[in-house]
């Protein structure tokens, strides 16, 4: 493991997580040519504890000013260097169905240091093809193309069925960080890097909180009513 990968490894999970809004601020901040922020600025922006921030900002390596903050602009490219933003990595999608394919449309992944260079699948309507502007070819070519082009990112789009062998096919030619959205949990060897995003989760807690605030606004109403 490089110096780099052992310095991500360490870093908590919630503030890598954060990370990435502070980007966005900072962009925002940038174009509008503000020279300095500091963390009660981006404290206010995103609803969190400047002390919070500091610490994050802190873990990446990153310094500011006594009195004035951060360079603003500098902030912004350190944590883009920092997260691998500035230095975009090839991809491979496997499964073009419905979220595959928005996914591949997805022109701001530039932004975030991903380029998806090809899609497999084995859907006979979609081999062959171009979806938004990347061909799809069949899942069969995959292991041969992956060894050659020696790509390490893999986004994986499959039927939970599909989705363990699939992930032991990727990892067995090279993929080192599978970027998971299979409502599955992957069992991969030790050393491979998989994210996970449930969207059924994020859909449950979601209906949840809004059963509950539906609940009481009902009983706020009736409580003005009586």
């Amino acid at each position: 493991m490089s110096k780099a990968q052992e310095t991500i490894k360490s870093i908590p999970e919630p503030t890598l997580r954060r990370l990435p809004s502070y980007c966005q601020v900072l962009l925002g901040l940038a174009e509008q040519e503000q020279e300095y922020v500091s963390c009660t600025q981006l404290g206010d922006a995103l609803h969190i504890d400047p002390t919070l921030i500091r610490k994050d900002l802190a873990l990446a390596g990153a310094t500011g000013r006594p009195k004035v903050g951060y360079v603003t602009k500098e902030l912004h490219q350190q944590l883009e260097h920092f997260l691998g933003w500035n230095n975009a990595r090839d991809a491979v999608l496997i499964g073009a169905g419905s979220l595959g394919s928005a996914l591949m449309g997805y022109k701001a992944f530039d932004q975030y240091g991903v380029n998806i260079v090809l899609a497999f699948d084995h859907d006979p309507d979609k081999i062959g093809k171009k979806i938004h502007g990347i061909p799809v070819l069949p899942l069969t070519r995959m292991p041969n193309l992956l060894e050659r082009m020696k790509v390490h990112l893999g986004i994986l789009t499959v039927p939970a069925d599909d989705a363990q062998s699939i992930s032991e096919l990727m990892v067995m030619n090279g993929i080192l960080a599978i970027w998971n959205f299979a409502p599955i949990a992957l069992k991969v060897p030790e050393g491979i890097i998989v994210q996970n995003e449930d969207l059924f989760s994020s859909l449950g807690i979601l209906s949840s909180k809004l059963a509950a605030l539906l609940k009481r606004t009902e009983t706020d109403h009736e409580e003005v009513l009586t």
